[in-house]
């Protein structure tokens, strides 16, 4: 899924390759994918984009006043295509398409080619969104955003407020919840509590004052350096880049890059986490709910 780095990374990407273009049309084939009917799609044809910003995990193509808005859930991503087809893109079950963009030839286009945006999202679960709206705010998931952890008002105060406001939840699911803090989803959730040292399931309001400061300083550090890690790259670049330097997350049975033990798993029904126990939990492997039920 793409979390806050790479998001931040296409709308870096994407602001350059748009400047001075116009959006001539957007197509949905994958109807589900529009959330939105004021203003119509139609009304955003014609108009010059002015920027791309970032929003937690949402992508915002502002142009001429409207926001064509992008939540790329689990398996989506935005491909950069120097030519798309002249036709309409049907809906079809096989295809991965959701939405196409069609954009106005720049400078450094050659010959007549049409540019554009295919926005895909791989597997039978389909959860990505568009919407077009005429205020960030009017879309539900931006309006319920917790704090930016890479603004300057994300204060190791701010955070400390946050994780006693959270109780005894788990630092794991804190950490993840977009109305709490903004743009750590599951991956970087896992790498901010490896490089903190902490048992993703020790409670939120149970933190030292001296582990307060490591969360802290883990979170600005590890976000901080994916996004300087992949400023400049270009949108085909960024899930390698993003897989190539993480600690534990995805690497379950691989060895910890800082100790060496085994990098362990613990399993939901739709997601699961990863970690090391030397490094994290004192040598303590975490118990696997759900493979304790089925051994059972």
């Amino acid at each position: 899924m793409p979390e806050l780095p790479e998001v931040e990374a296409l709308a870096q990407d994407l602001a350059g390759r748009l400047d001075g273009r116009a959006i001539t049309k957007v197509h949905v084939p994958q109807f589900s994918a529009l959330k939105t009917y004021d203003p119509p799609l139609s009304a955003i044809e014609g108009t010059l984009v002015d920027g791309v910003r970032r929003h937690g995990k949402f992508l915002d193509i502002e142009a001429s006043g409207l926001h064509l808005v992008l939540h790329l859930a689990r398996a989506g991503w935005v491909r950069w295509k120097d030519e798309v087809p002249a036709l309409p893109p049907k809906p079809s079950s096989k295809s991965t398409l959701a939405v196409r963009v069609v954009l106005s030839p720049g400078p450094d286009d050659a010959g007549d080619a049409t540019p554009g945006l295919d926005i895909t999202e791989a597997g039978t679960k389909k959860s990505l969104a568009c919407y077009l709206v005429r205020d960030p705010l009017d879309v539900p998931g931006i309006a319920s955003l917790g704090p930016d952890p890479l603004a300057d008002a994300f204060t190791r105060e701010a955070l400390a407020e946050i994780l006693a406001a959270e109780g005894r939840k788990q630092l794991k699911g804190v950490l993840r919840h977009q109305g709490t803090i903004a743009g750590i989803g599951n991956a970087y959730s896992d790498e901010i509590l490896h490089a903190a040292r902490m048992s993703p399931f020790k409670p939120a309001d149970g933190l030292t004052d001296d582990e307060l400061t490591v969360l802290y300083d883990a979170i600005r550090t590890t976000l901080g350096d994916a996004v300087e890690r992949s400023r400049g790259l270009a949108a085909s670049e960024l899930k390698a880049e993003k897989k190539s330097h993480l600690a534990v997350h995805g690497r379950t049975g691989q060895q910890c890059p800082v100790c060496g033990d085994v990098v362990r798993e613990v399993s939901f029904a739709d997601s699961s986490l990863q970690y090391c126990a030397t490094c994290q939990t004192g040598g303590k492997p975490l118990a696997d709910r759900r493979m304790s039920k089925l051994l059972k």
